[in-house]
């Protein structure tokens, strides 16, 4: 272990995101009662610029009047090159910052964004005499930003997690897709062809450096690292597809931009029962393995030691975090 000891975020459950435009009243009211462990209410890419002052108007009324005692409440502001993002931090933070978690930063491409965020977060919070203090999200959705991930990253005390914006940073990219995550038929490598000639195709993630690296920065920091949107609602097998392999890469949870993928990622950033009981077995082979003063021991065939401690831990953690969540 390194000397440097990094300071963890707060321990949020953050296994579903859902995403709620704040121009639909009737949708934050469901958003507030649904399953989702964290929601982010909108005010950028699910809003129309004729309805940003509305819905603006729509979350303070949301934050101040609706009951979000059993999830984490977010805002999405608009980014920082719009004239819009101002007033989103002053007038909500301003009016709900009581009962407002996290603010999400769209886009964010250095740290100097950040760091613009927070002094004006602290400034309001400071005037208001508020005791709690306001987390960000950013979302990395650009080359500028994945080019700055890990400045991003540590850039603020108030820096949470960092979620993959895969649409934008396909744009920003110049991606050759126009799908909002998943897979690409021509991201694909072809087997040297065998005796009767046959070649077999293999697919691959377009998304997999991205994320990992994201995951790599998230963890270096502290930071919970979150995957992105996957656009076709309609495919729960690929949404599942795409959430588990993000799962092994090390991402928390997924956004949800619909109610339906609420209870897939849940599931996916859910420990499995069989997973935790294995995980609890480990914990007590290497106890007693340390009351025999051995630094390792076999495990139904498999080599275990002081690392699988940890390995063991994280998932003993988290389901106990879900437990305590459900309870």
């Amino acid at each position: 272990m390194s000397f440097t000891i990094i300071d963890q975020a707060p321990a949020r459950l953050n296994r579903s995101e859902l995403a709620v435009p704040g121009s639909n009243p009737t949708f934050l009211e469901k958003a507030a009662k649904s399953s989702a462990d964290v929601v982010f209410l909108d005010l950028e890419d699910a809003v129309a610029p004729d309805d940003k002052v509305p819905a603006r108007k729509n979350i303070i009324e949301a934050l101040n009047d609706l009951d979000w005692s059993s999830k984490t409440v977010s805002i999405r502001i608009n980014g920082l090159d719009t004239h819009y993002m101002y007033r989103d931090v002053v007038d909500i933070v301003e009016q709900a910052g009581q009962n407002l978690d996290l603010i999400m930063i769209p886009k964010a491409g250095t740290a100097a964004d950040i760091y613009a965020i927070d002094m004006l977060v602290t400034q309001i919070e400071d005037a208001k005499g508020y005791t709690n203090r306001i987390g960000f999200e950013m979302i990395i959705e650009t080359a500028l930003g994945m080019q700055n991930v890990f400045e991003i990253a540590a850039a603020s005390k108030r820096n949470e997690s960092l979620h993959f914006g895969v649409a934008d940073y396909a744009a920003s990219t110049k991606a050759r897709t126009t799908v909002i995550g998943g897979p690409h038929p021509d991201y694909h490598v072809l087997t040297d062809a065998n005796a009767d000639g046959n070649r077999d195709v293999h697919w691959g993630d377009m998304w997999h450096y991205p994320i990992a690296k994201m995951v790599v920065a998230a963890r270096a920091n502290g930071l919970r690292p979150i995957d992105g949107p996957f656009g076709d609602f309609s495919d729960p097998d690929g949404f599942v597809a795409q959430a588990k392999r993000a799962a092994t890469l090390g991402c928390e949870g997924k956004w949800a931009i619909h109610p339906s993928q609420i209870d897939l990622a849940n599931t996916c950033y859910s420990p499995s029962e069989a997973e935790v009981t294995k995980a609890k077995r480990i914990l007590e082979a290497m106890e007693q393995a340390q009351k025999e003063g051995k630094g390792a021991v076999a495990l139904d065939g498999r080599l275990i030691d002081i690392a699988s401690i940890k390995q063991a831990e994280v998932m003993v953690q988290k389901a106990a975090q879900i437990a305590d969540n459900d309870a």
